[in-house]
């Protein structure tokens, strides 16, 4: 009889892959991203100089970037016939599933598809991330039937994006932390979506697939759609005391609180929530009405008391893209476009040194025996 093998629910602590992209560091309560602290590189550097570092392996000088804001500028018009398409999908199409629908259509305009050379995937990797925010902004605008608004050369790649979410040009304070959450949602070690981006890479698909892929995993609210969740729970209450007790209610109900607890950040708050908890503190300053930001302290004090389990990224980022004024059904769209360098490096270093997944199971249902003699069950 075969030995059974030792069995990991959700593969929890199962190393999958050796990668140098990045690291969740528990003991040293670090997000490591190719040598540095993300956290570090949130409050310093802008979301571009992260890109560089992820898909060139080092931090831009000032030409480096020039060159790169230069070239991902030629990169930020999609095809026509795309937003001919979104015409098409039905009213309630999902915004992740018009996004989805949109990256996989840009499969077709790759006249160098089957090439899987370092080289073209970081050339495709720039485009995607140069093309990612007007399918963000306009496959949902279009869907709504609203005008697409077209990409401004002339603003930064976070203005440009933000401008195409909202239709206005965003204050530099508004910029700075709208750059900022890109940073924070750029990269992070191997979540559900960045493995089903490798995975599919594994099979030396090509990167649009692997793309594909991981939109529909960070559709799930288990996953990146948990800040649309957070902000519609905030809204219901409307108030401090109103979100206690619907927080309160949630809990005796035993329901799942989205916005709190993580599988890696288990007995701390996610850091780089911390960096949005900040920001929604500038925001409602400016405007003048704090209830967002006592709203969500409250809520820290509970989970804590009740639950032991702290905000993560999506509990802070969520009323801070409310403060910025982008609809709601964009949150998720928003975090998967950030992340589309991360998603990119990894499948350039899964083709480069490539393994199939092909993992295995235990069995446990029924062995029927088959009688050699009589042929018969």
């Amino acid at each position: 009889m075969e030995a059974k093998e030792k069995f990991y629910p959700g593969l929890d602590g199962v190393v999958v892959a050796e990668t140098k992209i990045s690291f969740l560091d528990t003991v040293q309560s670090e997000i490591v991203i190719k040598g540095y602290d993300l956290i570090k590189l949130a409050e310093s550097k802008e979301y571009l100089d992260i890109v560089h570092l992820l898909l060139e392996e080092k931090l831009p000088n000032s030409i480096e970037i020039a060159e790169m804001k230069k070239n991902l500028k030629g990169e930020y018009v999609i095809p026509e016939e795309l937003l001919d398409m979104f015409k098409h999908l039905p009213e309630n199409t999902h915004p992740m599933d018009g996004l989805r629908t949109g990256i996989s259509a840009l499969a077709g305009y790759d006249n160098n598809l089957d090439e899987r050379s370092l080289t073209a995937n970081k050339k495709r990797a720039y485009q995607l991330i140069g093309r990612v925010p007007n399918i963000v902004a306009n496959s949902y605008r279009i869907i709504q039937k609203l005008e697409p608004i077209l990409p401004d050369e002339n603003l930064s790649y976070s203005a440009n994006f933000f401008y195409m979410l909202t239709g206005r040009i965003p204050t530099s304070l508004e910029e700075k932390i709208f750059d900022q959450s890109l940073v924070l949602y750029s990269e992070h070690e191997m979540p559900n979506s960045t493995f089903t981006a490798r995975v599919i890479a594994s099979t030396q698909s090509d990167l649009y697939g692997a793309l594909t892929g991981a939109v529909a995993s960070l559709k799930g609210n288990l996953h990146g759609g948990a800040n649309e969740a957070v902000m519609y729970m905030l809204n219901e209450a409307g108030s401090v005391e109103k979100f206690e007790e619907l927080l309160e209610t949630k809990l005796f109900k035993k329901e799942k609180i989205m916005g709190f607890g993580h599988r890696v950040y288990m007995k701390k708050m996610d850091p780089r929530a911390l960096l949005m908890k900040e920001a929604l503190k500038e925001l409602c300053d400016i405007k003048g009405d704090d209830t967002l930001y006592k709203m969500c302290e409250a809520g820290e004090r509970i989970m804590e008391r009740e639950k032991g389990i702290y905000p993560n990224l999506d509990y802070y980022a969520a009323p801070v893209y409310w403060m910025l004024g982008i609809p709601i059904p964009l949150y998720t769209p928003i975090f998967f476009s950030a992340r589309t360098v991360g998603l990119c490096a990894h499948v350039i270093e899964q083709h480069a040194n490539n393994r199939l997944f092909r993992p295995r199971v235990s069995y446990i249902g029924e062995r029927h025996v088959f009688n050699k003699t009589t042929g018969q069950l």
